[in-house]
């Protein structure tokens, strides 16, 4: 698979259990502004909350993203993809073989995996039929903030020996984007920044137009 996409991959942000249906609703409209915005990708990540909670969730955002025709990947979770019909799973250092969730998924789905700071696993990722592979924490996050913190050259190396997009993630702002880019990154995983902003779609726009013509980053070779 050779860089399908390029662009914003949108990230949910954590919804606290105790919230009434209302920030349900709240969260479909805000996906439904960062593909507006022009996300490429988005992925359902939830902690906290019951099954059921999470199922309702992640099937409305499975038709939606249906309607749009935008990639829903739910984070840690095959049986939840496999019960909303998303177009796919992230897995993280935990979270099994990608060879087995494609197995389970079918050869269509989209298999991400993290890989933090290391090429390593990126290489074993790609060889075992990830679709994508993820690094990071580039920058502080204050959603994992004793993540790795990998350098951009990291993905430059990356880019030169693996095959399919590099996801960079943590801390990414529309200002340090570019330097993730030229450096390799084929996609932005970002939650807050987009998320916490005010305006939803003029925040994922910011995301989305450092991909636009007049910034080419490297083709794989």
């Amino acid at each position: 698979m050779n860089r399908p996409w390029r662009g914003l991959y949108a990230i949910t942000p954590d919804i606290p259990a105790e919230t009434p249906d209302s920030a349900d609703r709240r969260l479909i409209a805000q996906v439904t502004q960062a593909i507006t915005g022009g996300a490429r990708l988005i992925q359902y990540r939830a902690k906290g909350l019951d099954a059921a909670r999470r199922r309702a969730q992640a099937a409305a955002l499975a038709r939606l993203c249906d309607a749009t025709g935008i990639p829903l990947i739910i984070n840690d979770d095959l049986e939840l993809a496999l019960t909303v019909g998303a177009a796919g799973v992230h897995l993280g250092r935990d979270d099994g073989d990608p060879a087995a969730a494609r197995r389970r998924l079918g050869a269509g789905a989209i298999i991400g995996v993290s890989c933090y700071d290391s090429l390593d696993l990126a290489l074993t990722a790609a060889a075992s039929g990830a679709s994508y592979v993820a690094f990071g924490s580039f920058f502080p996050s204050t959603i994992k903030p004793r993540a790795a913190r990998p350098t951009p050259n990291l993905l430059t190396q990356a880019r030169a020996r693996i095959a399919v997009p590099l996801v960079a993630i943590g801390g990414i702002t529309p200002q340090n984007a570019r330097l993730l880019i030229a450096a390799g990154a084929d996609l932005l995983a970002v939650i807050t920044g987009v998320f916490a902003a005010p305006d939803v779609a003029a925040a994922a726009r910011a995301f989305s137009q450092p991909f636009e013509p007049g910034l080419r980053p490297p083709e794989h070779s």
